[in-house]
């Protein structure tokens, strides 16, 4: 399986990402940045400070000089790119940053997240650094190395606590879970310099991960801190590994990333947001009662942020927890950002569980994940839509189809999705309706479909 993927770059440590490669990767990297200066920061997992030392090498190899940025979060690394760093007495903005991290996946993994020139770099331009990297036949040496170190988490931590010094002493009791990931390098600072009442769970970070796996999206990775929040705490947040996702939970509910965008939009005078095709229609419905403009755009974080960019949005979401500000901050995905601008909800009299009964009632399935191979997913995708033309006499009647990202059909009383992953050789699918029975239905008969569009290839 490849290494260079739709949104990063991502393998097994020495299998895949070893010396050869990442200093290869490196030396390609800077060929594609215009500046000087390239920031890269690292996660917790234990060899994640080893390829630092390979990336650096390329980099420098390939003429570019480095911005050391240690340990921090994902978002931190964001972050470095809009900050004016002085270096030798000239202030300095960084032409790109890398961050080393392998988010949410197994230890053995690790991977570079890469933003050129504030924008993310993904898909074309990320398979043709692969390309260039699999042709070269040498190892580049450079001739010194050249690293500057900088203390971005400080300057993050500052930042965060200005922007929220109204939060100051708040009585509402927190419980939050690190995972052992990279959320506690700044969470600790940031809680206490608030003055929050919190209790923090694996908050050390540890690349081994020995509590629990680092994703939040996963019910079973949130079992502590729901204890924990049940013993008389009033909210609770949950980060994966290199924390630019979230989990927020509350007794009555555990709030996926549309939902999370329809509260924050209460703060926003008629925003733009930006959701994937895997929200639930009640957000967008929702949206557009209030006077918003909700756009469906496709799953990625990359896509997102560069969806965001061109149409100058507010918001946008995941459902599986990445939330993007661009009002008031800088448009990526931040759980750390996102955990202060919920804790500035209630701060504001919102009551969070109170908003959401408020809603339609629906009934909707996690992420189903239908095996397959690399070769036939997008070839499915396609056969699908090549079925709907003229759909089985059972099929539920169709309203319309909107094939932004794989096919999101949508029925009389809800919908149903079937995408290829970009990153796995699965296809994901996801149901709603205002009917248990009927999101049953809608499941049934576009599984059906995925089988017979099977036996088409």
């Amino acid at each position: 399986m490849s290494i260079y993927r739709e949104y990063d770059i991502r393998g097994i440590y020495e299998k895949e990402l070893n010396e050869q490669t990442v200093t290869r990767i490196g030396f390609v990297l800077a060929s594609k940045i215009k500046g000087d200066y390239v920031a890269v920061g690292y996660d917790a997992r234990s060899h994640s400070p080893i390829l630092f030392q390979y990336l650096v090498a390329g980099l420098n190899a390939g003429g570019k000089k480095v911005l050391g940025m240690g340990l921090v979060p994902t978002p931190v690394n964001y972050f470095t790119n809009y900050q004016k760093w002085e270096i030798n007495g000239i202030g300095i903005t960084p032409d790109a940053s890398v961050m080393i991290t392998g988010s949410h996946n197994p230890s053995e993994y690790n991977g570079f997240k890469i933003t050129v020139d504030k924008a993310p770099f993904f898909s074309d331009a990320i398979y043709a650094l692969g390309e260039e990297c699999e042709a070269m036949d040498f190892i580049p040496k450079p001739k010194k190395k050249e690293v500057t170190e900088i203390d971005a988490v400080k300057r993050y931590v500052d930042f965060i606590v200005r922007h929220f010094a109204h939060l100051k002493g708040m009585d509402t009791r927190i419980a939050y879970d690190c995972g052992n990931g990279v959320a506690g390098v700044v969470t600790e600072d940031i809680f206490k310099a608030l003055n929050l009442q919190t209790t923090g769970l694996f908050v050390d970070p540890d690349g081994s991960f020995p509590n629990h796996h680092p994703d939040p999206s996963d019910e079973h990775n949130l079992e502590d801190v729901k204890k924990l929040l049940a013993d008389g705490n009033d909210i609770a947040f949950a980060y994966d590994g290199d924390a630019d996702r979230i989990a927020v939970l509350t007794h009555k509910n555990n709030i996926k990333g549309d939902m999370m965008a329809l509260l924050y939009a209460m703060k926003m005078d008629k925003p733009t947001v930006v959701g994937e095709v895997k929200c639930s229609q009640v957000m967008y419905d929702e949206l557009e009662r209030r006077g918003a403009t909700a756009i469906m755009y496709k799953t990625g974080h990359s896509n997102l942020k560069v969806k965001m960019k061109e149409i100058n949005a507010d918001l946008a979401c995941e459902v599986s927890g990445h939330v993007f500000f661009k009002h008031r901050y800088f448009g990526y995905d931040d759980a750390i950002y996102a955990t202060l601008r919920m804790l500035e909800l209630i701060h504001d009299g919102i009551d969070l569980d109170r908003e959401l009964a408020k809603l339609p009632k629906v009934f909707s399935t996690e992420e189903i994940k239908v095996k397959t191979t690399e070769e036939e997913k997008f070839k499915i995708i396609d056969a699908v839509k090549i079925l709907l033309q003229n759909p089985p006499a059972t099929f539920p009647h169709i309203k319309d189809i909107i094939d932004v990202d794989g096919v999101r059909i949508n029925f009389e009383n809800g919908w149903g999705l079937v995408r290829a992953s970009n990153t796995t050789p699965v296809l994901v699918t996801r149901f709603e309706s205002t009917s248990q029975e009927e999101a049953t239905l809608y499941e049934k008969a576009i599984n059906d479909l995925i089988i017979e569009a099977q036996k088409s290839l």
